[in-house]
């Protein structure tokens, strides 16, 4: 197993050839090598030795000695040590080799000290695969904790002593989660049990970091394995307190949480319909558990859209196909969810059947409830109060009525007598029948 210099992308190589060229060295660090490593030892494509999605880079030398030497340069985190190179269309994020002293707000270091080793600069990582170094002049691989060991194990073990690092930075202890989804790796125990001693330093972790981590691990192939782990070791317990109470062993919510975490892994790896996925068993009542997830989104900053979005899936599961048998039933729950909405109501009831180990029969109904949705849709059926024939200003002028909030009753009337035959849809039928509603 190796990694080469020559299948580096020409930004990453020309990096480090000029930071090579000036008299200084540079390591390419992180994600970038652990994932490229990760695939040699699946069995993967060996003709590009390299499989990232971002690059990081680490030198002995500093800012002020980095950025005079490339055109454009963003002082993305001077203060510490970390600039954004732009280069052959690369965003290179490039670090001085530094060593962490002193952290005292669970997050950042109250002081840092550039270093020439790239072993102490590796040694202040969070997890041994996450500190491993590739340099490029010498096609040397640095793995002073064993990380490679640990990708071929599959395990994810903290560098050096699990408590030091995760009282560094709280939001360590969720990174474990996550990556155990996102590499699908299992954690080491002497990591994991350190992870409940470190939950004071996670309570003061952002909403913000800890979305984003949730946000990574639903686009995991199993991010159930993320919630497990936070389940477990007391994570979710701070984060969603209503979400790990369905893990309660009591009988009401006895197998609540495992239902949703197994629904949660069939949903497509779409963050808004796996949260979905995962939230709807908050409360037995739809409307009661789109309540509380838009509350938890809230509190996690997710954006007005993402939590309108999951809220109203939450609230609107797809009924059992007896309830939809007719087209009249069919149009009035498409009028309640929205037309755009119908396909990720289906593809959610389709997840949760295959997670409950639902007999065939029933996802061929739910087959057949898709294609009497997808007839009754191809009809362009009125479903809203702006497709019907007539409006409010039409019934003022032509049906006598005057400005008040029965506008609002008699056109939902109409809309409702439209839904259960779509031909009546028409302004004399619709102005007779709204005539007739009128109060004498």
């Amino acid at each position: 197993m190796r990694l080469s210099r020559q299948d580096l992308p020409r930004a990453v190589l020309e990096l480090c050839e000029r930071l090579e060229r000036a008299g200084y060295r540079a390591w390419v660090v992180g994600g970038s090598v652990r994932d490229s490593l990760s695939v040699q030892l699946a069995g993967g494509d060996q003709q590009a030795t390299w499989h990232a999605k971002d690059w990081d880079l680490a030198t002995d030398a500093t800012p002020e000695q980095v950025i005079p030497l490339f055109r454009k340069v963003i002082p993305t985190g001077i203060e510490h040590g970390t600039v954004t190179v732009l280069l052959h269309g690369l965003n290179l994020e490039v670090t001085t080799l530094r060593a962490d002293r002193s952290y005292s707000d669970g997050r950042r270091p109250e002081q840092i000290e550039f270093v020439s080793s790239i072993e102490e600069d590796l040694a202040r990582r969070d997890f041994t695969v996450n500190a491993i170094a590739f340099e490029p002049r010498t096609e040397a691989l640095i793995d002073p904790f064993a990380g490679i060991a640990d990708l071929r194990a599959r395990r994810l073990r903290a560098v050096g002593e699990a408590g030091a690092r995760f009282a560094e930075d709280g939001l360590r202890v969720l990174r474990a989660a996550r990556l155990v989804a996102t590499l699908e790796f299992e954690l080491d125990p002497e990591t994991a049990a350190a992870i409940r001693p470190s939950l004071d330093t996670y309570r003061r972790v952002s909403a913000e970091r800890i979305r984003d981590e949730w946000n990574k691990a639903l686009r995991a192939r199993a991010p159930s394995r993320a919630f497990r782990v936070m389940h477990e070791h007391g994570l979710l317990a701070i984060t969603a307190p209503a979400l790990d109470a369905l893990g309660a062993p009591d009988a009401a919510a006895q197998g609540a949480l495992e239902r949703s975490l197994s629904r949660l892994d069939q949903a497509p790896r779409d963050p808004d319909l796996r949260l979905a996925a995962l939230l709807r068993e908050l409360s037995p009542e739809p409307a009661r558990a789109a309540d509380l997830a838009d509350a938890l989104l809230s509190a996690l900053r997710y954006s007005n859209a993402e939590r309108k979005h999951v809220a109203h899936l939450v609230r609107h599961p797809l009924p059992a196909p007896s309830e939809l048998e007719t087209p009249p039933s069919l149009r009035r729950w498409l009028r309640r969810i929205g037309p755009e909405f119908h396909a990720e109501a289906s593809t959610l009831a389709r997840a949760d059947l295959i997670a409950r180990g639902a007999p065939e029969r029933e996802l061929d109904e739910l087959s057949a409830l898709e294609q009497r949705l997808a007839a009754v849709l191809a009809e362009n059926p009125p479903l809203t109060l702006g497709a019907l024939a007539i409006d409010g200003k039409v019934l003022m002028r032509d049906a006598g009525f005057q400005p008040s909030r029965q506008l609002g009753v008699v056109l939902e009337a109409l809309l409702e007598r439209v839904l259960e035959d779509p031909a009546a849809n028409t302004r004399e039928t619709l102005l007779e029948l709204a005539k007739s509603l009128r109060p004498s």
